[in-house]
């Protein structure tokens, strides 16, 4: 079940020559690894980034410090600055950023362990959504689970 959205949204990119990139937080480079686990992913797949610390994020994303420290890492505006930042990086027509908290360990009251955000940005139209996740999974299985509503959110922001 879980491989089906992914092999779907792989052929939707091969079929229409588009490339996605991907900056990953949480998920700490698991979601561009299922990408390049589809056969003939060189096609879609050009460049991605693990970028787990704010200084990478700022860095390589290019998201502000101001950010950063009024709203945190792990927030809508991060993960929308992320997506604008990578696909102005990377040229990609699909541009896919997760941030979140996988525990099982750190968290708060605000933000806890299971929540994430995941942005998708295609064309004008960007879409970011909120997750959260029961923190009872052990970590790789969150992480996991991260990387399958990004998927679906890529697929989203394609319709």
């Amino acid at each position: 079940m879980f491989d089906r959205n992914l092999k779907k949204l792989a052929k939707f990119l091969k079929d229409n020559n588009l490339v996605i990139a991907t900056a990953e937080s949480c998920t700490g480079g698991l979601l561009s690894s299922r990408f390049t686990d589809v056969s003939g992913s060189s096609d879609f797949v050009k460049l991605n980034f693990v970028t787990y610390a704010n200084q990478a994020k700022e860095d390589i994303l290019n998201v502000s410090s101001e950010i950063l420290n009024s709203y945190g890492a792990v927030s809508p505006q991060c993960a929308e600055a992320m997506a604008k930042g990578l696909k102005e990086r990377t040229g990609c027509d699909i541009a896919l950023c997760t941030t979140g908290i996988a525990g099982p360990t750190g968290g708060s009251r605000e933000k806890p362990v299971g929540l994430m955000y995941v942005s998708a940005f295609y064309k004008d139209k960007m879409l970011i959504k909120k997750v959260k996740l029961f923190p009872i999974f052990p970590r790789k299985f969150m992480k996991f689970l991260f990387t399958q509503k990004a998927i679906d959110l890529a697929i989203e922001v394609l319709k």
